[in-house]
């Protein structure tokens, strides 16, 4: 498909620099399968879902994987995005064209690496000197990797470090936050769980491939950066049960609902999971294993927005952003939900 087909305008004003407070007080705009669109908010979700639905979120911790360096007068920015092996990782740098295989590049505070070759994504390894666990280097010299779409608007700061991180995060590992779950509160949590409605945890490391603007003009020649991702047996089964019982399965963000489509076989049995994902989902697609998503509002032509427009289909989609935007609804990672009910 052509990706100019999933562009739309965004006034500057819609893009949030900062969360709402608190978290389940954002927006929601419940999108059923027809019929109008309603304006909710986030703590209304245990009234809009049944009981013995399940909430699917991700438990991917994100860490602070933006460092600025030198390599020798020349200024390197990295954005750590996949672990490579003990001591490397996979990143993506600004003046790259500055740093050749073999490189040293200080970023200071007693942390440096050697850079090593270009990669088929784009990117190059970094291999880190020293003993110190690498998380142990980007807690003292890194900085909590906001979307470009903030940064380029206000700088990092403390308050960042809890704001762009879930209350599910536990597995360290993401470059960016599954934002879909910034909206949830322990109180919300509560009301979920009297109304009935289920959650289960997964985990994918959201990469920094997720801020790349897709470049290709159809969809067939865009190639999606892998991403890890688990899904232990216990868990499966859980699933699969609660689908067989009648619940629902609902992502909590496209990054869940990407990796339990990953798992699920064309039979829609979800399966044990563990290794990396290049799924792209485009309008065409059958989805096999979940029955709806929550998640914010996406980039033009960006590869989630192709993801929704699959699930709920493009036109359904493009009315959803209209109103969204007539509205006032708050884009991006710190701005407001939708709840996307394909079979509703």
């Amino acid at each position: 498909m052509r990706v100019d087909l999933f562009d739309f305008d965004l006034p500057a004003e819609n893009i949030a620099l900062r969360p709402a407070s608190p978290r389940d007080s954002a927006r929601m705009l419940l999108v059923p399968a027809d019929g109008a669109m309603e304006d909710r908010v986030v703590r209304d979700l245990p009234s809009l879902l049944r009981a013995g639905d399940v909430l699917v979120f991700n438990d991917t911790r994100v860490i602070p994987a933006q460092l600025e360096g030198m390599r020798g007068e020349a200024r390197i920015g990295a954005t750590l995005h996949k672990r490579q092996g003990l001591r490397q990782w996979q990143a993506f740098l600004r003046n790259a064209k500055r740093v050749r295989e073999g490189d040293r590049i200080d970023f200071g505070a007693g942390v440096a690496a050697i850079a090593g070759a270009r990669d088929d994504d784009g990117g190059v390894t970094l291999t880190f000197e020293g003993d110190e666990p690498v998380e142990v280097l980007l807690e003292r010299a890194g900085r909590m990797p906001l979307p470009p779409y903030i940064a380029s608007k206000r700088p990092t700061d403390e308050q960042d470090r809890s704001d762009y991180q879930t209350m599910f995060a536990r597995e360290d590992g993401a470059v960016a936050a599954p934002t879909a779950a910034l909206h949830f509160t322990p109180e919300l949590m509560a009301g979920l769980a009297q109304a009935g409605v289920l959650t289960e945890t997964l985990t994918l490391h959201v990469g920094a491939g997720t801020f790349l603007p897709v470049k290709a003009d159809d969809t067939d020649d865009h190639r999606m950066h892998a991403e890890w991702g688990r899904i232990d047996a216990a868990t499966a089964d859980r699933l699969n049960a609660a689908r067989a019982a009648g619940g629902r399965l609902i992502g909590v963000g496209t990054t869940s609902l990407r990796l339990l489509e990953s798992a699920a076989g064309e039979d829609g049995i979800i399966r044990p999971f563990a290794d990396e994902t290049r799924i792209f989902i485009t309008p065409g697609y059958q989805f096999q294993a979940v029955d709806g998503l929550m998640t914010n509002f996406h980039l033009p032509k960006s590869t989630l927005f192709m993801l929704v427009s699959a699930l709920m289909g493009r036109e359904r989609m493009r009315a959803a952003y209209a109103q969204a935007i007539a509205t006032g609804y708050r884009f991006y990672s710190y701005g407001d939900s939708s709840l996307l009910l394909p079979g509703a």
